[in-house]
């Protein structure tokens, strides 16, 4: 346990967090029997909870955990599961919910790598043979459905609804049917926009990265620029007028070249420079 304990506080540079998806989603798929084709698919939190129920077996509440979860509300309730497992552990963890539920593939990806890490340490990285997750998975849903409070209060909405519909002399069968379809079609087209949101978010993180990366080069240019000794060469002159263009449509190039080309001291300063180093510009 004191090794499971410590890995609570590893580093972002430990060697957990260089697993590669492909790696992380072969590893869940064989241990809990599943069939995820992304990390960000094990958002709502239900995964987890069931990695540490085969680690630590009677711990978790699986009649608690819903795999079925869709809204954040409920992706939520899992994460409070396994939080309540965290704190019975002792584990000292931090899980980012907020950005967990959001399906962003990068935090899910971290947090299952550090998962990973986790259960090998309790468990050597050694399968339970004798875990078997489906029927877990089963008997966790068949508890809850017993248990669930909401059984009752749709049952006694589609009795209501019934009675309404035979009223009516409605058909109450293919109105249900209708309704399960249509929903189904909404949470599809919600599910696939959640993952275009959650690729373009990565684009704009990977774009905001590479801008910063050339700000600073141009403004450490611009800095060096400004220095006393440089800034009445016709060099610098020339590289500070392509600093300042305002246009973004023609290329200052040709003018800072003619810059350059067009002042009379700039070759016999700079002969003159390499003759003697240590000369300074006046």
């Amino acid at each position: 346990m004191a090794a499971a304990a410590a890995v609570a506080s590893i580093g972002l540079m430990d060697s957990a967090y260089f697993v590669g998806r492909g790696e992380i989603l072969s590893w869940i798929n064989a241990t809990l029997q599943l069939s995820l084709g992304k990390v960000e698919e094990a958002a709502s939190g239900a995964v987890q909870c069931q990695l540490l129920d085969m680690v630590h077996p009677g711990v978790v509440p699986m009649h608690k955990v819903n795999f079925d979860a869709k809204t954040e509300y409920d992706m939520i309730q899992n994460y409070k599961v396994l939080q309540d497992v965290f704190n019975k552990l002792r584990i000292n963890k931090n899980i980012e919910v907020n950005k967990l539920v959001k399906g962003r593939p990068l935090d899910n990806l971290e947090f299952l790598q550090w998962l990973k890490r986790y259960c090998d340490a309790v468990n050597g990285g050694i399968m339970n043979e004798n875990y078997n997750p489906a029927e877990r998975r089963s008997k966790g849903c068949k508890e809850r459905n017993h248990k669930g409070p909401n059984k009752s209060s749709k049952s006694l909405q589609a009795n209501r609804l019934s009675s309404a519909n035979s009223a009516d002399g409605a058909p109450t069968t293919e109105k249900v049917c209708i309704s399960t379809v249509t929903e189904e079609h909404y949470m599809q087209q919600v599910q696939q926009l959640s993952e275009k949101i959650a690729d373009l978010k990565v684009s704009v993180d990977s774009t905001e990265k590479e801008r910063d990366f050339y700000f600073s080069k141009l403004r450490d240019i611009e800095i060096l620029c400004q220095r006393p000794e440089l800034e009445h060469l016709p060099m610098t002159k020339g590289i500070r007028k392509i600093l300042y263009a305002a246009d973004a449509k023609d290329s200052p190039l040709s003018e800072a070249n003619e810059i350059i080309t067009r002042s009379p001291g700039m070759f016999s300063d700079e002969a003159e420079c390499q003759a003697t180093p240590n000369a300074s510009y006046t």
